[in-house]
């Protein structure tokens, strides 16, 4: 019956409760629908990465970046940490068991008046120490280290969603520096043709020195567009191998600006599943798990703590009689111990858990409020970009057919060459604010995705 109490007893006291709050997640103000979108089921962000992003090269480039990119690997080893701190937190909640054995031979020599004896002794034994999680003191530690765990691992995931984006926004930049390269070197061969006819006419008398001059200008302004774009493209190619884990090195091409597809409108989802879908809401969310657990570990340093020893094996003089029935030893202990002054220390330990709870609940909340906001400004960016991209399209084709017809008119004698020179110049500038046009839309299409939560998905 006594020991059928101690179990009893034990039973009864691991079956504790565990004080502080239970975590409910908190309401928050989600909008029916994003500013200037309609709602419908789907969303962009429901497609993979390699879904939206259609560029072989591009793919292959962010396959890449997310096997070697080192934000993603320091990314994975803090979950491993995480992952340890867990298991040395849950370990509190149970038992520890120890072992050990000690062999003791003594000699003493004689003196007056005692004889020269020896004497040995020889114990095995067993201990183990248990303290009783009765108030949850170890289950709401290790509950707030799992969610620490998940926010590390949602912390990841926004670390892939961000390394997906700004790998695609890298190429596109590169593609698009690859295109101005392109105008300006047509550009600047068309000039070179322009110039040499200018010249024969010079010299022929049939035009001045001034037109040679003018169209000199040209020549040299498509000219001196080139080193620096060079230059660029090479730094852009450096950035992005970095990205890739690489060393600076040459980045090879896939699609054309121009052959990027995207869609003329994108499909935004409802804003309650962007509470689900983004990485750093969800991470939010599992530091408030962990904040709202320290809560209780604050609070049950207020009562007492309970704890269990004990210790069994053998001991004998021989070791022939080590494991005889008269050599067993054994002991149990269990102690309590109630905190009575501590010179507020508890209560300013369960004050500063319960600040810190209200923090990442602000916290929480600001997150979802700024993804609302990045959402509806990405939106309305890609649509506004898209309109800009549409109207710089027909100004390019204005300044084309204008250069045209000044050069018509400049060889038939209707024009001076100011027309030319002024008509040429729009028409390059026009093309390289297309180009430019074109990278925003893109880079506009990449911060939807993102923003949308889409591009963690594997």
């Amino acid at each position: 019956m006594t020991k059928l109490a101690a179990l009893l007893l034990v039973v009864l006291l691991t079956a504790g409760c565990a004080v502080g709050p239970n975590y409910k997640r908190p309401s928050v103000d989600v909008p029916g629908t994003y500013r200037g979108a309609t709602p419908p089921a789907e969303s962009l962000a429901d497609q993979k990465w390699w879904e939206v992003f259609q560029d072989q090269q591009l793919q292959g480039l962010i396959r890449t970046a997310l096997q070697q990119n080192y934000d993603v690997r320091i990314a994975a080893t803090r979950i491993l940490q995480a992952q340890a701190q867990v298991g040395i937190t849950r370990a509190g909640q149970l038992p520890t068991i120890g072992g050990g054995a000690q062999v003791l031979d003594d000699r003493y020599a004689q003196t007056k008046p005692y004889p020269q004896y020896d004497t040995s002794s020889t114990q095995v034994g067993l201990s183990l120490g248990w303290d009783l999680d009765f108030w949850g003191k170890y289950r709401r530690a290790t509950e707030a280290a799992r969610a620490n765990l998940l926010a590390t691992e949602w912390a990841r995931q926004a670390v892939i969603s961000t390394l997906v984006s700004d790998v695609a926004t890298a190429y596109f930049q590169l593609r698009a520096l690859d295109l101005q390269l392109e105008i300006s070197r047509r550009t600047l061969a068309s000039r070179q043709d322009s110039l040499q006819l200018t010249q024969k006419l010079a010299n022929g008398g049939a035009t001045s020195m001034l037109d040679v001059r003018q169209a000199e200008q040209l020549v040299f302004t498509a000219a001196e567009t080139i080193p620096d774009l060079e230059r660029r493209i090479e730094q852009q190619e450096n950035f992005l191998s970095t990205l890739l884990g690489n060393n600076p090195g040459p980045i090879a091409r896939g699609m054309k600006l121009t052959e990027q597809p995207h869609a003329p409108d994108v499909p935004a989802g409802l804003p309650s599943s962007l509470l689900e879908r983004r990485p750093d809401i969800r991470a939010a969310e599992a530091q408030l798990i962990a904040a709202n657990a320290q809560i209780g570990v604050a609070k049950a340093a207020y009562f007492p703590d309970i704890s269990l020893t004990a210790t069994a094996g053998f001991q004998s003089s021989a070791l022939t009689n080590l494991f005889t029935g008269p050599a067993r030893m054994w002991n149990f202990e269990g102690s309590l111990a109630q905190p009575i002054f501590a010179g507020g220390k508890i209560r300013s330990g369960v004050k500063f858990s319960e600040a810190r709870q209200q923090e990442a609940l602000l916290t929480y909340r600001q997150t979802i409020q700024q993804a609302f906001r990045g959402v509806s400004d990405a939106l309305v960016e890609y649509r506004k970009d898209r309109e800009f991209r549409q109207q710089q399209q027909q100004l390019v084709l204005s300044a084309q057919d204008a250069a045209q017809l000044s050069e018509v008119r400049y060889r038939g004698g209707a024009a001076s060459y100011l027309e030319v020179l002024t008509n040429e110049t729009n028409y390059f500038a026009a093309e390289q604010g297309l180009a430019q046009a074109q990278l925003n839309e893109l880079v506009g299409l990449v911060r939807v995705y993102r923003s949308l939560g889409g591009g963690w998905q594997q």
